[in-house]
């Protein structure tokens, strides 16, 4: 018991690090753009990495259904949305070497975890 005491500062240090690489790694994600587009580019989204919509471009021959185009713009926004949450996953996977750490994304904001 006593032996894994003497490696406590060691493994502070280490949570420390990864603490900042965390850091780091959730402004790198959040700052990126992820597209996705419903009905051959009718309609095109774009989230942020935390996959909040930021922009949405629609091709004005897609207004003519509204339905249609509602249902464009759900499949479009949830295509980039899943596009953000895989790179999250990703990036994640990189800084835990694979490992996966339940509930590690809601310590980083919402990230997926």
């Amino acid at each position: 018991m006593l032996g894994g005491l003497t490696n406590l500062p060691g493994m502070l240090k280490q949570a420390k690090e990864m603490q900042t690489r965390m850091a780091d790694m959730q402004k790198e994600l959040v700052a990126k753009r992820h597209e996705g587009d419903a009905g051959g580019g009718a309609v095109v989204a774009t989230v942020d990495g935390k996959g909040s919509l930021v922009d949405i471009r629609i091709q004005p021959d897609a207004v003519a259904d509204v339905e249609l185009l509602e249902d464009l713009i759900k499949g479009a926004v949830a295509a980039a949305s899943a596009k953000a949450s895989e790179a999250a996953k990703e990036e994640m996977a990189k800084l835990t070497g694979g490992l996966n750490i339940p509930g590690l994304g809601d310590l980083l904001g919402g990230m997926p975890s």
